[in-house]
């Protein structure tokens, strides 16, 4: 049974009792809806968040429908304070997010699933360049075929795409953009038989992808969803390993801080996993007795949210100091800060 205990600690600040997740070593206290958003802006669904070097917090949401500014993408100072907002194209689809350094500066990776592009700005929102459905596959007959959920950046400079919501694929291209292979992608053995787990090295669902250069050599690794319910480890040419199931339900992102992963989880909780990939803690576990998770809570307003118990993880990451920030998948937004207290 992997620690998960939630309990209750005076904010010195407010006098307010905050959560406090996870056990041991790895205790955080829990600041929900941290991010200051100004009244002319308002959260959609929140799918992706990076910390940059300058520890700016930004975030990529779907914007409400309520919300005066359609920007997609909100930055924040370390506090919380609002800095800034661009991105009105992205509204409705932004999705992941990815902050990737290049020499000296710091580039966002982004991928629309529902326009079905990735694209690479800077951090103000500056286009560098804009990539679509890699036709030269052979694998899309029409462009709205392909629906990126994120990708990964290796050393090497090589840009790993997965096709979370389209044809399962994951889509290899070099540094300078060309594309060199695809691989995994099993939608029509899904569309077969939903409930079957797939043979190793197809993917379903893979809307998690890193790379892992915890070891000797760097791994690419698939967080799946769906039946597979897995992360799935690749050689970088793209060929199948091992996988992991212990403490995965449905896999949204990874981070790294040291020798620690950090893998939020849509079915209501973030895990902490070791340099041998074994769970240390789960955080915020809102898993309902009946089983179900975020099944008729990510559509409530904040009233209806439990303090201490996450409903839908869609993306978190590690700050310098082994903090966390944490984005869900509900309807109004949600942004928690784990500060790190054991």
């Amino acid at each position: 049974m992997l620690a998960g205990l939630t309990t209750f600690a005076l904010s010195s600040k407010a006098q307010n009792p905050l959560p406090i997740m996870g056990s041991g070593e790895h205790r955080y206290e829990a600041t929900h809806d941290w991010a200051q958003l100004p009244s002319s802006l308002k959260f959609g669904n929140t799918h992706g968040i990076i910390i940059t070097e300058d520890r700016r917090v930004i975030i990529a949401h779907t914007v409400h429908k309520t919300s005066e500014s359609p920007d997609a993408i909100a930055i924040f100072d370390d506090k919380g304070k609002f800095i800034k907002s661009w991105g009105a194209d992205l509204r409705g689809g932004a999705h992941g997010l990815v902050l990737h350094k290049e020499g000296n500066t710091e580039f966002l990776y982004h991928c629309d699933n529902v326009k079905g592009f990735i694209r690479k700005t800077t951090l103000d929102g500056e286009v560098v360049w804009v990539m679509h459905a890699p036709h030269i596959s052979g694998l899309y007959s029409k462009a709205s075929e392909f629906k990126p959920s994120t990708l990964a950046i290796a050393p090497n400079g090589h840009i790993y795409v997965a096709d979370g919501y389209g044809k399962f694929y994951i889509h290899q291209f070099d540094e300078k953009l060309r594309w060199v292979r695809s691989f995994g992608g099993s939608r029509e053995l899904m569309d077969k038989n939903k409930d079957l787990e797939t043979a190793k090295g197809t993917t379903i669902w893979p809307h998690a992808i890193a790379i892992d250069t915890r070891g000797k050599k760097p791994l690419l690794m698939v967080g799946e969803r769906g039946a597979n319910s897995r992360v799935q480890y690749f050689t970088l040419d793209g060929k199948p390993l091992h996988s992991l199931k212990d403490g995965v339900r449905w896999p949204s992102t990874f981070d790294f801080h040291k020798s620690t992963m950090l893998m939020p989880d849509l079915k209501a909780v973030v895990t902490l996993f070791d340099q041998n990939n074994k769970p240390i803690v789960q955080l915020g576990d809102g898993r309902q007795p009946d089983g179900k998770t975020y099944e008729g809570l990510r559509t409530l307003e904040r009233s209806g949210f439990t303090p201490g118990k996450f409903i839908a993880p869609h993306a978190a990451s590690f700050d310098p100091d082994g903090n966390i920030y944490v984005a869900e998948w509900v309807e109004v937004g949600r942004i928690t800060k784990l500060r790190k207290v054991g």
